[in-house]
């Protein structure tokens, strides 16, 4: 099977595979979910593994007493905090051997200007970017690029996933088994990611204009010299 359409019917079904899942590990069921969303905010080449979608049905399915739902905020809660640490960690240790071996892709103002923005925004940035599929993996490792100070991230790390596991994970215990969500499953997924990709552009657009106004500034005072 094509490895594309393959990952978005694992996205999209979710809620049929899941309880499958849970009948073949039984109480491991936990430590798969847990590896799936560490993997998922902890390696920069691993975005594409099931986030939102998945902290979502499995609070839809602790809703009819499949799984505890404490067990799954504090499992899930852990798991992406210690994802995004070790995230952090990886890009603090490695980023600048990986800048150095790539300078012909990735100049150094680039990193220059990565912390400079995580020195001035990174806590807010650490706590949104958990609700953006892509960005929350990214997020952490361009964080430790960044110098971001480890304990200023922590606490933010832990606001954040905190928040992302708990709104995700409620929401699928309180809505997800009303039936017009289940018989619409795979739309209310898809709502999620447009949602999602809205973030990722309306970010990206704000990117672009403020390189385009501070290149604008550099201009205007080489204009002045």
């Amino acid at each position: 099977m094509d490895p594309i359409p393959a990952f978005f019917n694992l996205i999209l079904h979710f809620d049929v595979l899941l309880p499958g899942l849970i009948q073949a590990f039984g109480t491991w069921i936990y430590l798969v979910l847990f590896l799936v969303i560490f993997f998922e905010t902890g390696l920069v080449i691993t975005p594409f593994l099931p986030g939102d979608s998945l902290l979502f049905v499995a609070g839809s399915l602790a809703g009819v007493a499949q799984l505890n739902i404490w067990f799954l905020v504090i499992f899930l809660a852990a798991a992406a905090i210690i994802g995004d640490s070790a995230n952090y960690w990886i890009g603090h240790s490695m980023g600048d051997r990986f800048i150095r071996g790539h300078s012909h892709f990735v100049k150094r103002e680039y990193i220059d200007r990565t912390k400079e923005y995580f020195a001035r925004y990174g806590s807010k940035t650490i706590v949104i970017a958990r609700f953006i599929p892509v960005i929350r993996t990214f997020a952490p490792f361009l964080a430790g690029i960044g110098a971001m100070e480890y304990p200023r991230f922590l606490l933010y790390n832990i606001l954040g996933g905190v928040a992302w596991v708990g709104v995700f994970v409620l929401s699928g215990y309180f809505f997800g088994n009303i039936p017009f969500i289940q018989e619409h499953f795979s739309l209310v997924v898809f709502a999620i990611i447009i949602l999602s990709l809205v973030v990722v552009v309306q970010i990206l657009w704000e990117v672009w204009k403020s390189g385009r106004s501070a290149s604008g500034d550099t201009s205007c005072e080489n204009g002045e010299d």
